[in-house]
C-alpha cells in the first residue's frame, strides 16, 4: 500500500501535465478506431476511458497508456457486421446487435487475458528476440506515420479528398510548429511537456487567430458522428437478453474472442518491453494480463469497445514524464471529463497539434539504429527484422511478432541441429566409443543417425552422452531406435552419461534398456521436454 501511494505522490506535475497530453491525443485516435470497427465514437471514448482507468490502476507498468486500439478495431468487424446481419434478418428486427455481440465478446476476451495472467503467461514475453523487437518498434513507428497521413484528406461530397493550396499548406505549416515546439522547448526547459505545450500553442493560434482548420469536432462529423459530448457510461443490461440471438453463431463469438485476447496481450506486452527498456525498469508482464483482462470485462459490462496498451501514447506520456500510475490516471479521467463537460472546447483542438505529436512520437519510436548495424548482424537477424516490420505494415502487430518469433525459432533451430558431432575413438578391449557432443532434439536426430555405421561397427560399441543435452522426445525415440538396431544385429550396445529422467523414459519404452544403460556418479541431470512416456516407441 505504500508503495503504490507513492507511485502516486512522488513526482505529480510530471504526471499530472503528462496524463492531460494523453488524453488530448486520445481523444481522435479511439475516434478513429470506433470509425473503424464501425461503431458510435462515444464506445471507443467509453472503451478508452475504462481500460486507460482499470490499467493505470492495476496494471502492471506505471506510466503505460491502454484505450482503444486499431489492432483489435480490425479484428472487431467481421463480428459486428455479422451480428448487425443477424439482428436485421431477426423476426423482430434489432439495431445494433453486432455491437451487443461485441460486449459480449468481450466478456470472454476479459476471462482469457486474465486466464493468461494467473497461468503466470506473461513470462514467456522475455523469449522474444531482439531483432523481433526492433522490426516491431520501426513496424508501429511506420503503421503510425501512415495513419496520420489520413488526417491530410478532407470530406468531399462524401470523398474523401487529399487537401490542396492553402489548406494543404496551413496544415504543414501548423504540423511543423507543433514539431518544432516538441523539439525545441525541452532544449529551454523541461519543467513543462513539450507536447502538451504545442498542442496549446497551436490551438491558441487557430482560435484567437480565425483560422479556418480541420478539428477534432470537424473529424467526428466528418466520420459520421454527431460529437464528443456524452454521459457516463451506463450498465448494459440488455446484452444477458440477447445471448439467445448469438445461437449458431457462437463459433464466431469465441474464435473472435481469442482472437482479441491474443492480438490485445501480445501489443500489450511489447509494449510494455519497451516502455521498460525506455525506463530502464520493470514491469509485471502476469499482473498487466490480469489488469487487461478486468478492463476489458468492465468494457463488456459498461458499453465500451475495449483494447489494449497504446505504444504511442505510451511514448508520449513517458517522454513527458509521465512514470506513475497518476499519468494514466489523469489521462483516463480527463478523458471522461472531456466527454461530460469539456466538449465544445476540445473539439476546437486542431488535428494538425495532433498530427505534429505523433509524427514526433513516429521518430522517437523507429529504431534509427537498424539502419546502422543491419550489415553488421547476422543475416537471419536481419532477416527477421525487415520481415516483422514489413508484416506489421502490410496486416497487424500481432502476426508479425508472431512471424518473427516462428522465424527466429526456426533459424535457431537449424543452427542448432548441425551442432551435433560424435568423436569416435577404440578401447584396449576392441569397444567401439562414440563421444556425443552437441543438443539432441527433432532437429538433430537425422544427424545424430547418420554419426552411426551399424553394422560395420565392432562387437561393443559404447555410446557417451556426457557432453550431450537430450532435450525433447524425438532424441529420446533416437536413441531407442538407434539401440535396437545395434540389438537386433547381435552386437552389445552400451549407454553412458544420460540424466536420470532419459533413463526413466528409456526404460519405459522398454524393459530391455535396464540391460545397455550404466549409471555414474557423473551422470548429467536435466529435464526432457515430453508428454509422451506412456505411448508405445
Amino acid at each position: 500500500m505504500r508503495r503504490l501511494f507513492h507511485n502516486f505522490t512522488h513526482n505529480p506535475k510530471n504526471d499530472i501535465l503528462s496524463g492531460l497530453t494523453v488524453a488530448l491525443a486520445l481523444v481522435p485516435e479511439a475516434v478513429a478506431f470506433a470509425f473503424v470497427a464501425g461503431i458510435d465514437p462515444l464506445v471507443g471514448l467509453y472503451g478508452a476511458f475504462m481500460m486507460g482507468i482499470v490499467t493505470a490502476l492495476f496494471g502492471g507498468r506505471p506510466g503505460m497508456i491502454s484505450g482503444a486500439t486499431g489492432a483489435m478495431a480490425v479484428v472487431m468487424i467481421h463480428l459486428i457486421q455479422k451480428g448487425n446481419e443477424v439482428g436485421l434478418a431477426l423476426e423482430t428486427p434489432i439495431n445494433n446487435l453486432g455491437l451487443q455481440w461485441l460486449f459480449i465478446t468481450l466478456l470472454f476476451v476479459g476471462l482469457i487475458q486474465m486466464s493468461a495472467g494467473f497461468l503466470r503467461l506473461g513470462k514467456f514475453v522475455r523469449l522474444i528476440p531482439h531483432p523481433v523487437m526492433m522490426g516491431f518498434v520501426n513496424g508501429l513507428a511506420i503503421v503510425i506515420f501512415l495513419a496520420q497521413l489520413g488526417m491530410f484528406k478532407e470530406n468531399v461530397n462524401g470523398n474523401m479528398q487529399w487537401l490542396q493550396g492553402a489548406e494543404l499548406f496551413t496544415m504543414l505549416g501548423l504540423v511543423a510548429l507543433t514539431m518544432a515546439i516538441m523539439f525545441l522547448l525541452p532544449k529551454l526547459t523541461k519543467k513543462l511537456p513539450a507536447a502538451l505545450v504545442g498542442i496549446v500553442v497551436v490551438a491558441m493560434i487557430t482560435i484567437f487567430g480565425g483560422i479556418e482548420v480541420s478539428t477534432v469536432g470537424s473529424f467526428i462529423r466528418d466520420g459520421g458522428g454527431s460529437g464528443l459530448e456524452g454521459t457516463l457510461p451506463s450498465f448494459q443490461f440488455q446484452i444477458f437478453g440477447l445471448i439467445d440471438t448469438i445461437s449458431g453463431h457462437w463459433d464466431l463469438v469465441i474464435t473472435t474472442a481469442f482472437l482479441l485476447a491474443a492480438v490485445g496481450l501480445i501489443e500489450s506486452l511489447m509494449t510494455l518491453n519497451l516502455v521498460d527498456e525506455i525506463t530502464e525498469s520493470r514491469g509485471s508482464g502476469n499482473r498487466e494480463c490480469v489488469a487487461q483482462g478486468g478492463a476489458n470485462i468492465l468494457n463488456g459490462l459498461f458499453g465500451g469497445m475495449g483494447g489494449c496498451a497504446m505504444i504511442g501514447q505510451s511514448i508520449i506520456n513517458v517522454n513527458s514524464g509521465g512514470r506513475g500510475r497518476l499519468s494514466g490516471t489523469v489521462a483516463a479521467i480527463a478523458l471522461l471529463c472531456f466527454v461530460l463537460f469539456g466538449a465544445p472546447l476540445i473539439e476546437q483542438i486542431p488535428i494538425a497539434a495532433l498530427v505534429g505529436v505523433m509524427f514526433m512520437v513516429v521518430i522517437g519510436t523507429f529504431a534509427w539504429s537498424s539502419f546502422r548495424i543491419i550489415r553488421k548482424i547476422p543475416l537471419a537477424d536481419a532477416v527477421v527484422l525487415v520481415a516483422v516490420s514489413a508484416i506489421t505494415v502490410w496486416k497487424d502487430l500481432a502476426i508479425a511478432v508472431i512471424a518473427g518469433v516462428i522465424i527466429s525459432a526456426l533459424v535457431f533451430a537449424w543452427q542448432n541441429a548441425t551442432k551435433i558431432r560424435a568423436r569416435k575413438k577404440m578401447k584396449s578391449d576392441g569397444t567401439k566409443v562414440y563421444e556425443i557432443w552437441g543438443p539432441l532434439f527433432f532437429g538433430s536426430v537425422q544427424n545424430f543417425n547418420a554419426k552411426f555405421d551399424a553394422k560395420n561397427d565392432p562387437e561393443k560399441v559404447e555410446i557417451d552422452f556426457i557432453e550431450s543435452r537430450v532435450t525433447d522426445h524425438s532424441g529420446i525415440e533416437a536413441i531407442d531406435n538407434l539401440a535396437h538396431k545395434y540389438l537386433k544385429l547381435g552386437k552389445q550396445i552400451k549407454l553412458t552419461h544420460l540424466s536420470p529422467e532419459c533413463k526413466t523414459l528409456l526404460l519405459k519404452a522398454d524393459p530391455k534398456f535396464n540391460d545397455i544403460i550404466e549409471t555414474s556418479i557423473d551422470d548429467p541431470r536435466y529435464y526432457v521436454a515430453t508428454d509422451t512416456v506412456d505411448q508405445e516407441v
